[in-house]
């Protein structure tokens, strides 16, 4: 007697993913007081990503792509579904949170501490970030001072320095210049295969190659594109 073959389990399912997000629901609050309404953004948006594994997640802008990232961090309030992910989270927004009176050096000291690292290897990781992307010399300079491709350096390690398991990057190479850019693609290569599971957010991704897999989010839900 012939045995049945197994059924072929959806994409994903099975694993024990990084990060995964499931069925994610969110609507705003919008129009006139005399006439609030409900308006959707997410509407079962799923995805994952693995161990090791660099993920793209695009759409147009106003689809919902930064509403899914801040829920994922935990900065906004799902209505439902359910995102499972680490605790070592890294976080790059779109828009740098940087002070412009402190200095790229007090930056770091700060992040270090919410981090909870050791000083010796704060210091050592911010090195290696400062040569890596080449801005060493700013360190003493305050924010303020510096250009917008500048600060996107410092937005990107800040969210590396304490070596997450999750990074999440949120157009992350705006203001990069076209040598950045290429070292970020390599910077990314490099962790990935030391198995940091990571995700790119933008509204155009020219670098699919470079990539596991690409969601684009279209209609509140996020399918393989």
């Amino acid at each position: 007697m012939s045995e049945t073959a197994p059924a072929r389990r959806p994409l994903g399912q099975g694993r024990s993913h990084v990060l995964s997000v499931q069925g994610v629901t969110k609507a705003f609050r919008g129009g006139p007081v005399w006439h609030r309404r409900s308006v959707p953004v997410l509407s079962g948006a799923s995805l994952f990503v693995d161990q090791g594994e660099l993920v793209g997640l695009v759409g147009e802008n106003g689809s919902g792509k930064s509403t899914l990232m801040q829920i994922i961090v935990g900065m906004l309030a799902r209505d439902g579904g359910r995102v499972d992910r680490p605790a070592r989270l890294g976080y790059c927004p779109q828009l740098p949170l940087l002070w412009d009176k402190l200095t790229v050096a007090e930056h770091f000291e700060l992040f270090a501490q919410a981090y909870r690292l050791a000083p010796d290897a704060a210091r050592d990781s911010r090195d290696a970030l400062l040569e890596e992307l080449q801005f060493t010399r700013y360190l003493g300079y305050r924010v303020e001072a510096l250009s917008g491709g500048t600060r996107q350096k410092l937005n990107l390690s800040l969210a590396l320095l304490h070596d997450p398991q999750l990074l999440l990057l949120d157009e992350p190479y705006a203001g990069f210049d076209w040598e950045t850019y290429l070292r970020f693609w390599e910077m990314a290569a490099r962790r990935r295969k030391a198995g940091m599971a990571i995700l790119v957010v933008s509204h155009l991704l020219a670098e699919r190659d470079r990539l596991t897999r690409v969601y684009e989010l279209r209609a509140g839900r996020a399918d393989v594109a």
